[in-house]
């Protein structure tokens, strides 16, 4: 072989770096030439390389340089020795040359050798090897194989288990569903996949397991054994558990607006899903409606708000809902209080223990049912700490988790939006509630014209109270004025100006106004209110209106004498009225706008009662709710009300309120049921008075004798100085003609009536004037007395008290 050298020895090329790994010896074992390659493999330089015995980079070689000798043509496999020091092996090929001088040397030609395959691994193996739980059962559901994750759950070796049944090895909650599905799968040669939950042996941790049961089929497509595999899939389930409790809580918290029934249903759904026995408490002055202060003893008052256990008539608790119980400031629940923070504890725990210890009957019950894990979680809503929530567990074994105090504090957050809901509502209802009821009248005025029963109930839902009132005004000439009214609206609101309209009627019916004016004015007050609240809504917003302000009402006015009644009404549903002899039926009053529209007239109508008859005035929460329409709701009431004239007026308040209202009505009811009198002719005297000032001592004469036919000499001189005064006056300053009416009521009632409009007024008399002082005596003798405008004139009233009398 003819060759220069080209590997970088004398006349040498340089050589190209995408050479194979190739070197020069000549016959002298002295390295000439030295490629990029081998300086890649090796690690030396061209420069250092060259001129290097080549026993230097052979690793196995013993220094003499005849392993060279057998190198041939064929590949050898040799160890050379790195310029780090580390051997390489490789394959050598030698091919023999000259050199330019006619010198032996050797062509050396390195390459790595070719890796070995790899060993193959046997489907026994691997199965053997397997972390997942395999087992293989044959077709008489024994055992015949298990994989090392088999092993390593069930706590018995492959050995103990071949041969065995699943009853053999597996608990025996778990063993009969996995036993029927290998029978069905060797049956029917379809997989089943089943979801079991517990222990695989007694002394490992209650997981959840997705088992898969196969078919192993053979070659001629029978099925002879079968696979159970099982996977792990606690944290999953573990995972969904939560979201389905959190879930649950969202949806079943808050359902009613009651704090207690609210905390309740917390502990209702927790207890069993995520711990064994649960206790919420509330700070008792939040539930009392105060801020809560700090004891002077360091001692904090809870007050329990529910509790509830996996036990029948929760045996752990040493309190019952709606007990307080004083907690020392060391006991985890204060702590949590204070810090807004859960903790997690078991039994041990010093804090646990001095707790309890402080406390034998809760030390006993630690002690009695063993409980062993305990979480304290704060119930904060708003930044308001609001109470605290003790979980725990005896019979469960496993303790809670940090993932658990994680639930249990997510859970309590949204338990304290709902109670701080519910206890917001309960005070906003207690606030307009004791608002309402002092502006209803606490007990009806004194009057003889009817017999009067009622009713006030609030509503029960979470719109809150509304603006329902009545009023029973004791009006003149023995007259009185039944009103009914309904503020649109719920919440403070209403009831406050419920509040101002019932003011606003009995003032407007002092001043005798007639029905239908009465209701004018009070429908402009309505007007002037809104007006007010649009101005004032943008400074304070606790006052702004969600809705318009709009009322209505109905005003009865009924006359015993004339046996008379005149209504009319604003928007509001017209009174039923039953007969002595019934049927029920519904006043034809006409239908006035609602309060608070404002330019539309009102009208009256006017009809005469027999004694006996029934007046049922009611709001239209009475007639109006979820079972039924306003249609039907008085067809119901007319049902009722037949033939009810001769009822009782309290049982049949309590029947209709009964038998037309839901258990929680939405709306506010108010129910104003009476009965008409009629004052006989032989109470009333009525004469004409001639328009002639002498003729005044006839009156007072006529006035005298009644008054002794009526056996009420006592009365005699009071009577007889006030009619002297009010027929004077009617003569001196009024128009004819002039009537005198003398009503033996509750009390003696004066009237004396003439044609003018002018109605008198007190003023102070001076010293030497001659009169003035008429009106003045009638105001200190009488015990009330008024004008009373009519379309032919007016009326000049006074009572006198009949102290002792029998009327």
């Amino acid at each position: 072989m003819r060759d220069a050298n080209p590997l970088g020895g004398s006349g040498a090329v340089a050589p190209d770096p995408a050479d194979p790994a190739t070197a020069v010896v000549d016959d002298r074992g002295v390295v000439t030439g030295w490629s990029a390659g081998a300086e890649r493999l090796l690690g030396y330089p061209c420069q250092e390389a060259v001129g290097s015995p080549v026993t230097r980079l052979i690793a196995s070689d013993d220094g003499t340089g005849d392993g060279l000798a057998a190198l041939s043509g064929a590949a050898t496999t040799a160890l050379l020795r790195h310029r780090d020091g580390r051997p390489v092996a490789v394959r050598v090929r030698a091919y023999p040359s000259v050199d330019g001088a006619g010198r032996a040397q050797r062509l050396l030609v390195v390459t790595r050798p070719e890796p070995s395959p790899p060993e193959e691994v046997t489907g026994d193996e691997a199965f053997v090897q397997c972390r997942l739980p395999v087992m293989v059962y044959d077709g008489s559901l024994r055992a015949v194989r298990a994989s090392a994750g088999a092993v390593r759950e069930l706590g018995l070796c492959e050995e103990r288990m071949r041969g065995q049944r699943v009853t053999d090895i597996l608990p025996a909650h778990l063993c009969h569903r996995v036993e029927d599905g290998m029978g069905r799968v060797l049956a029917t040669g379809v997989p089943e996949e089943l979801h079991l939950r517990g222990r695989a042996r007694p002394d490992g941790p209650e997981k959840v397991w997705s088992v898969t049961v196969s078919p192993l089929v053979t070659p001629a497509g029978q099925v002879r054994h079968v696979e159970v595999s099982a996977l792990d899939v606690s944290e999953q389930f573990l995972a969904r558990e939560r979201l389905t409790l959190l879930n649950d809580v969202s949806a079943q918290l808050g359902s009613t607006l009651d704090v207690m029934r609210t905390a309740q249903e917390m502990a209702d759904v927790t207890v069993d899903r995520l711990a064994d026995f649960v206790t919420v408490d509330l700070l008792d002055s939040l539930c009392r409606g105060v801020e809560p202060k700090q004891s002077a003893t360091g001692m904090v008052l809870l007050r329990r708000a529910a509790q509830q256990s996996v036990l029948p008539g929760t045996p752990e608790a040493v309190i019952e809902p709606g007990d307080a119980d004083a907690y020392p400031a060391s006991a985890p629940p204060v702590r949590c209080l204070a810090t807004g923070r859960p903790s997690l504890h078991n039994a041990e725990d010093e804090a646990i223990r001095d707790w309890v210890g402080a406390d034998p009957e809760r030390a006993g019950v630690v002690r009695k049912f063993r409980m062993h894990s305990i979480m304290v979680v704060p119930l904060r809503a708003r930044g308001i700490t609001l109470g605290v929530a003790v979980l725990v567990r005896h019979r469960r074994a496993e303790p809670f988790t940090h993932d658990d105090l994680l639930l249990a504090e997510e859970i309590a957050a949204r338990t304290a939006v709902a109670v701080d809901n519910a206890r917001r509502y309960t005070l906003e209802r207690d606030t307009a509630l004791a608002l309402q009821r002092s502006l209803l009248p606490h007990r009806l005025a004194a009057q003889d014209a009817v017999e009067v029963a009622h009713r006030y109930l609030p509503a029960r839902t979470r719109a809150g109270l509304g603006g329902d009132w009545y009023d029973v005004i004791p009006l003149s000439g023995a007259r009185v004025a039944l009103v009914v009214g309904d503020v649109v609206g719920h919440g403070l609101r209403a009831s406050a100006t419920m509040g101002r309209l019932r003011t606003a009627v009995r003032t407007l019916a002092d001043v005798e106004l007639p029905p239908d004016e009465l209701l004018t004015h009070l429908d402009d007050l309505v007007s002037h209110l809104a007006a007010e609240e649009d101005s004032t809504a943008g400074h304070e917003s606790d006052l702004d209106p969600c809705t318009d302000l709009v009322a209505t009402c109905l005003y009865v006015v009924y006359d015993p004498i004339s046996r008379r009644c005149t209504a009319a009404s604003a928007g509001h549903p017209p009174p039923a009225l039953v007969g002595p002899d019934g049927p029920a039926d519904f006043l034809d009053v006409p239908p006035g706008p609602p309060l608070g529209v404002g330019g539309l007239p009102f009208e009256t109508v006017e009809r005469e009662l027999p004694a006996g008859s029934l007046l049922v005035l009611y709001t239209d929460g009475l007639v109006q709710n979820t079972g039924h329409d306003v249609g039907s709701g008085l067809a119901r009431l007319r049902r009722l009300l037949d033939r009810a004239a001769c009822r009782p007026l309290e049982e049949l308040c309590d029947d209709l309120t009964r038998r037309l209202l839901p258990p929680q009505p939405e709306d506010d009811v108010a129910l104003l049921v009476a009965r008409s009198r009629v004052l006989d002719a032989g109470r009333v005297a009525t004469w004409d008075v001639p328009f002639d000032p002498a003729r005044v001592t006839d009156a007072r004469t006529q006035v005298l004798a009644r008054l002794e036919a009526w056996h009420l000499p006592e009365a005699a001189f009071t009577t007889e100085l006030v009619v002297s005064e009010l027929v004077t006056n009617a003569i001196r300053y009024g128009q004819p003609p002039v009537q005198l009416r003398l009503i033996r009521d509750a009390t003696l009632i004066c009237e004396v009536s003439d044609a003018s409009g002018t109605a008198p007024h007190l003023r102070r008399a001076r010293t030497y004037d001659e009169g003035g002082r008429g009106l003045l005596l009638v105001a200190q003798l009488a015990s009330r007395w008024g004008t009373r405008h009519e379309p032919g004139g007016k009326t000049i009233w006074a009572e006198i008290e009949l102290a002792g009398q029998d009327t």
